[in-house]
């Protein structure tokens, strides 16, 4: 017999579910309404809306679970988020979250940091795999690791190999030192640097500048001592 059940809460609430891809959710809110039917759910948490499963944890203003066994997750409005997976903490205005595909997707100011490598990241757009460990990060990136400050208008970071591939207006800045090109790697672990199309960069001469400096330190030196005989 197929049924459906109608229910508002004003109070937190906090829900276990036993779920066919074998994760437990926990989520709450102050305010909780939604339709159960036997196959397919669809439950809207607002106010304070909270929710963790196995590997994501996601506070928002409104969350929405939908879908067979809550499988898709979408929250809208101050997100912010962590993997509990692989350590990747995040904010953004709005997250669509697959709990089968392990994909999320996050837009509007996005800021995305992965605390086991001292990465950070902004775009408009990023689209995370958790089961590969690949961010898709697209519009107005800004991605700094070391002494790189990187952006471009699309880029692929992959946690585990440790690789960044720039393309779009791609440029990479290593302190004074300057690299553009339509596609560049980087090795974050060497800081090996690979740039393809339409090459362009500026390097300083570290040598020369230290000679000048002994130079002038020099001539500081001889001045010191004249002043001293006089």
């Amino acid at each position: 017999m197929k049924f459906k059940k109608f229910f508002s809460l004003t109070l937190s609430v906090f829900l276990f579910c036993s779920l066919v891809y074998a994760e437990k959710i926990t989520f709450s809110a102050g305010t909780m309404s939604g339709q159960a039917g036997s196959k397919n759910t669809t439950t809207k948490l607002s106010g304070n809306a909270y929710i963790l499963t196995e590997t994501m944890e996601i506070s928002s203003d409104s969350i929405e679970l939908s879908g067979e066994d809550y499988r898709y997750i979408k929250a809208d409005g101050n997100v912010v988020g962590k993997n509990l997976k692989t350590n990747m903490e995040f904010t953004c205005a709005n997250l669509e979250y697959d709990r089968e595909s392990k994909v999320a997707s996050l837009k509007g100011s996005v800021k995305l940091e992965d605390k086991d490598n001292d990465v950070k990241a902004s775009a408009q757009m990023i689209e995370y795999n958790q089961e590969t460990n690949i961010a898709v990060l697209q519009i107005g990136i800004n991605l700094t690791q070391k002494d790189n400050v990187c952006t471009a208008a699309y880029a692929v970071y992959q946690k585990d190999q440790q690789m960044l591939e720039l393309s779009g207006n791609a440029q990479i800045k290593q302190n004074d030192d300057t690299f553009r090109a339509q596609h560049i790697t980087l090795d974050m672990d060497t800081q090996e640097i690979t740039l393809d199309g339409n090459v362009k960069g500026s390097v300083k001469d570290t040598k020369q500048i230290a000679e000048t400096d002994g130079t002038n330190s020099e001539e500081k030196s001889e001045n010191n001592q004249e002043r001293k005989g006089n």
